[in-house]
């Protein structure tokens, strides 16, 4: 699990990720890290359709396979820290309400924001398409 503060390493690690996602054609519909208060964790929130069709299991894999590849650009980056999200999640839904980036990879922090009502503590975006 992922320490509480969301480190400079990890930020540039996320980034790098899904930068490589999007050359291997599995571009990311949405990328963030969240802050889950409950659990007082981070977990970087990939959301993508393309991957989704293909089922978790084989998601899961094909960013394993980039974690593995490329080990030493991810620093301390794990498996464990991603969760793979579908679009309609509520959590996607709230974010794509007040924020869109279009395709690029951006840096937003988005720190204590009430969207319909829901408490959104942190989150660190890089893609809301």
């Amino acid at each position: 699990m992922v320490e509480t503060g969301l480190t400079r390493e990890l930020i540039d690690a996320g980034a790098k990720l899904v930068e490589k996602l999007d050359e291997r054609g599995l571009a990311p519909d949405a990328a963030f890290w969240l802050y889950s208060p409950e659990e007082e964790a981070w977990k970087l929130l990939l959301v993508e359709v393309k991957l989704a069709k293909k089922g978790p299991k084989a998601a899961y894999s094909e960013v394993q396979k980039i974690l593995a590849k490329n080990g030493k650009e991810f620093g301390n980056l794990r498996l464990d820290d991603l969760v793979l999200e579908k679009p309609d999640a509520r959590i996607v839904e709230l974010i794509r309400k007040a924020v869109r980036t279009g395709p690029r990879i951006t840096g937003i922090r988005f720190k204590n924001n009430v969207i319909d009502g829901t408490l959104v503590e942190d989150a660190y975006i890089y893609r809301v398409a």
